[in-house]
């Protein structure tokens, strides 16, 4: 297989002159462009495309670092961040972690290497420290708020819809709430955020039940049967999504009994079909926003917060 080696002794032009051609970068004449070119079509040459990336200091290639694909939060981002990609030259590169530090660490260095030109993490593991600490290998953005660290980020702003939904139980009578979440408040900025607004608003009742682990239909429907063998449930359940609020409105129904008070998140078609309440985050659009200060860095380190809505069915 022929090299650019090749293509310069073909051409009879330095290995240089042959990359500003390739590259369309720097001064070359018609005459040696013509040459390249038709020694390029000779050899039947390929360039190498990273080879070509790397020589222009971008890979086009922005990583976006998540545990999983099993709940609305990442696919809803992720469709933002590849939505704003379209319309760009970047390519996005879905990133696995598991909630693995080493893992997460990994795609760290490989931003070092300048393998990505940016990393979006969509959640992770490793402290807002350690990721801040980590900012002059490249662009890093997170999509929660970093508080006082100067780490780009764009997140929702969890707690008023948590507060608007809560609120709204509140005058309805309801003080009995349960909350169902993917992690527990010590590992999870949404978990922590929902239990923050609940205590604003019962500061002296004793802490709710908290179920954690819970990011599907399935999920839902589990714990719905699991609260209606123990014969003891809050009047209302606060779920991580719509599909779980789903899960568990199916498992009241099937043992034919009134389910409690639900709220869902994501504003999902499941709680739509249902005439839920829920709180939209806007995941879309942040991870649009994300996108843009993954491929537009910039001093200070910018953050953008984007409201969050608490709709009632007739809203959605």
């Amino acid at each position: 297989m022929a090299n650019i080696k090749d293509v310069a002794q073909r051409s009879g032009y330095s290995v240089a002159t042959v990359s500003r051609a390739l590259n369309h970068h720097g001064y070359v004449s018609e005459t040696a462009q013509a040459k390249i070119e038709a020694a390029i079509a000779d050899l039947n040459y390929v360039p190498n495309g990273v080879a070509q990336d790397l020589s222009q200091g971008k890979t086009f290639t922005i990583g976006v670092v998540l545990p999983h694909m099993n709940h609305p939060y990442f696919n809803q981002l992720v469709h933002g961040i590849l939505t704003a990609a379209f319309s760009s030259a970047y390519q996005i590169s879905l990133l696995p972690s598991r909630y693995d530090v080493a893992v997460e660490t990994k795609y760290l260095t490989q931003l070092k290497r300048k393998l990505f030109d940016g990393l979006i993490f969509a959640s992770h593991e490793a402290s807002l420290q350690y990721l801040t600490e980590r900012q002059s290998w490249g662009p890093v953005v997170v999509c929660e708020d970093p508080g006082d660290l100067p780490l780009a980020a764009v997140y929702p702003d969890r707690q008023a819809g948590y507060l608007a939904a809560l609120q709204w139980l509140k005058q309805g009578g309801i003080h009995q709430i349960g909350f169902l979440f993917a992690r527990p408040a010590d590992q999870s900025a949404t978990t922590a955020a929902a239990l923050a607004a609940y205590r604003t608003l019962w500061p002296t009742t004793k802490a709710p039940l908290v179920v954690t682990d819970v990011l599907t239909y399935q999920d839902g429907y589990q714990i719905g049967t699991r609260l209606l063998a123990q014969g003891n449930w809050p009047q209302a359940l606060f779920t991580n999504g719509d599909a779980p609020a789903a899960g568990l409105q199916a498992a009241f129904a099937a043992a034919h009994q009134p389910a409690p008070q639900l709220i869902g998140q994501e504003n999902q078609l499941a709680g739509r079909l249902l005439n839920l309440p829920t709180i939209d985050n806007h995941l879309t659009e942040i991870g649009q926003q994300a996108f843009r200060l993954a491929t537009e860095p910039r001093s200070p380190q910018p953050r953008l917060c984007i409201p969050a809505q608490f709709l009632l069915p007739s809203e959605r």
